[in-house]
C-alpha cells in the first residue's frame, strides 16, 4: 500500500516540477540533449556501448555484467565518485561504470571523471516503468549510491533484481533527520535493501538506524572528503599567471607578494559582505607596501554577472576568469577585485589564497567544501550553517584548523586579524594542513569493502 502511496504522489507532484525542469534547460543549456534519459530512453551509440543490440559484433565490447552503476548529484557527491571510480580502477582496470546524475553541473563534472569504456546518463525519473527499463537496460553488477541520494523505486528495483546496492559517504542533515524517523515505516523497508552503507559519522550512523537501517549492514568510514581534496600545480600556475598579467608590469608593488583574500563559492548576499570587508582591510592597510587582492568565486556562474555588478557598486573594476585577457584597472588605492567564473579552477585558486572564506555558510545553510584550502595549508574561516560538512566541520574545529564566525561582524574582525598577523596565519594553516592528511585513506577502505562484497 505504501509504494502505490508513493507512486501516486509521484504522479501528482512531478507535472509541477516539470517547469522547473524545462527553465533549467534555457538557462544553463545542454539539460534538454539527453532528456530521454530520464525516461530510460537512451541514444544508440549509448545502447550499444552496453551491449544492449544485437547487431553489435564487436567481441571486445564489455559484457553487460561488468557495468558498476554510481549515482551523484552535486559537484562534491561526483568527486567523492570519482574518487572511488580511481580507487577501483587501480585495483580492477577491467571494471567499466555506468555514471548517472541528475543536473547538467553535476553531467559536466562527471564527464571529467568518466573513462572512454564508461557510460555517462542522466538518472531515471524515480517511477516503477522507468527504472525498471534502465536497470533492464543496463544489468549493472552492483548500484553504489553517494551520500544522501535515496531514490525509493530505484533501490527496490534493483534489490528485487539481486543486484547489491551500497550507499557511500552516507549522511542524514538535520534537516532530514526528523523526517527519516516520522516516515521510518516507509524508509526502513528501503534502508533494509541496502547491502552496506558506509556513514561519515557515528552520529549519521545512529540517524539512519533511528530511520531503521539495520544497524549490522551501517559502518562509520569517515569522510571520502578527506580523500578527495587534491592540489591541481597546473591550475595554480595557470591562475597565478592569469592575476599577474592582469595587474601587468609597474604596478607601483615592486615584486613583494601581495595577500589574497578569496570567497570561495560564494552565494548571494556573501560577495556584498566581503567586498564591504575588503574595504574596510585596504583602508587599514594604507601606507602598506603591497596592498592586498581580493577574489570571488560565485558557487554558480550564471550568477556572475550579478557580482560584477556588485563589484562595480562597490566602487573596484573587476577581472574575470572568462575575459582572461582583460587588463585591471588599479589605483593606488583600489585594487582591482577578481571574478573567477569558470569552471573547475577553484582549487587552484585556494593554493593562491592567503585568507579564504568557504560559501554557502554566512547568508545560506550548508556550507561548500572547506577542506580543500584546509588541505593547502590556508586560513580557512566559515560562518555558522555548515550542515553538509557537519562530520567534517566536527573533525577539523577538534583539530584547531578552521575558524567559524557567526556573522558577518565576526567574518571582518577574522579577516583583519589573520591579514595583520602572519604567526597566526601560518600556524592555522598548518594545523589545517596536518589535520586533512591525518583523516586521509577513506576511500581506499571503503572500495575494498565493497569489492570484497561483491566476490
Amino acid at each position: 500500500m505504501k509504494w502505490t502511496i508513493y507512486n501516486i504522489l509521484f504522479l501528482i507532484v512531478y507535472p509541477f516540477l516539470l517547469p522547473g525542469f524545462l527553465l533549467r534547460m534555457l538557462r544553463r543549456g545542454g539539460y534538454a540533449a539527453r532528456f530521454g534519459d530520464r525516461f530510460a530512453l537512451y541514444p544508440e551509440d549509448i545502447l550499444a556501448k552496453l551491449g544492449r543490440r544485437d547487431s553489435l559484433s564487436d567481441s571486445h565490447a564489455p559484457k553487460p555484467s561488468q557495468f558498476i552503476w554510481i549515482h551523484a548529484v552535486s559537484v562534491g557527491e561526483v568527486q567523492v565518485a570519482g574518487q572511488l571510480m580511481r580507487e577501483w580502477r587501480t585495483a580492477d582496470p577491467n571494471v567499466r561504470f555506468c555514471f548517472s546524475t541528475t543536473s547538467s553541473t553535476g553531467w559536466k563534472m562527471a564527464e571529467r571523471e568518466v573513462a572512454p569504456c564508461d557510460v555517462l546518463i542522466y538518472n531515471p525519473l524515480d517511477f516503477p516503468t522507468f527504472v525498471r527499463a534502465a536497470l533492464q537496460t543496463v544489468r549493472p553488477k552492483a548500484v553504489i549510491l553517494v551520500e544522501s541520494e535515496i531514490w525509493p523505486n530505484f533501490i527496490r528495483r534493483a534489490a528485487k533484481d539481486k543486484v547489491p546496492v551500497f550507499l557511500i559517504n552516507a549522511r542524514v542533515s538535520d534537516r532530514s533527520a526528523p523526517r527519516y524517523r516520522k516516515a521510518k515505516c516507509f524508509f526502513k523497508d528501503i534502508f533494509s535493501l541496502f547491502t552496506r552503507i558506509f556513514a561519515q559519522s557515528e552520529l549519521d550512523r545512529d540517524r539512519l538506524i533511528a530511520a531503521g537501517a539495520p544497524s549490522e549492514i551501517v559502518e562509520v568510514t569517515g569522510s571520502f572528503k578527506f580523500d578527495v581534496a587534491k592540489r591541481m600545480p597546473e591550475k595554480e600556475k595557470l591562475l597565478s599567471s592569469w592575476i599577474s598579467m592582469a595587474l601587468g608590469k609597474g604596478n607601483g608593488n615592486g615584486e613583494e607578494k601581495r595577500k589574497l583574500i578569496l570567497g570561495g563559492s560564494t552565494w548571494p548576499g556573501e560577495d556584498e559582505i566581503l567586498l564591504s570587508i575588503y574595504s574596510k582591510l585596504l583602508e587599514a592597510h594604507k601606507g602598506g607596501a603591497a596592498l592586498p587582492l581580493l577574489a570571488i568565486a560565485p558557487r554558480h556562474f550564471e550568477k556572475a554577472d550579478a557580482v560584477e555588478e556588485n563589484i562595480r557598486r562597490a566602487g573596484f573594476s573587476c577581472v574575470r576568469r572568462s575575459r582572461a585577457g582583460d587588463k585591471a584597472e588599479e589605483t593606488q588605492e583600489r585594487p582591482p577585485v577578481f571574478l573567477a567564473d569558470t569552471t573547475g579552477e577553484l582549487m587552484g585558486l585556494y593554493a593562491l589564497a592567503d585568507i579564504v572564506f568557504v560559501g554557502k555558510s554566512l547568508s545560506a545553510h550548508g556550507s561548500q567544501n572547506m577542506i580543500e584550502p584546509c588541505l593547502c595549508g590556508k586560513v580557512t574561516l566559515v560562518g555558522p550553517h555548515t550542515e553538509n560538512f557537519r562530520p567534517v566541520m566536527s573533525d577539523l574545529l577538534a583539530a584547531e584548523a578552521v575558524v567559524q564566525v557567526s556573522s558577518a561582524k565576526e567574518l571582518e574582525e577574522k579577516i583583519l586579524k589573520f591579514a595583520f598577523d602572519k604567526i597566526a596565519a601560518e600556524q592555522l594553516g598548518e594545523r589545517a594542513a596536518n589535520a586533512v592528511q591525518a583523516r586521509c585513506g577513506v576511500v581506499r577502505r571503503c572500495t575494498a569493502a565493497i569489492m570484497e562484497a561483491l566476490k
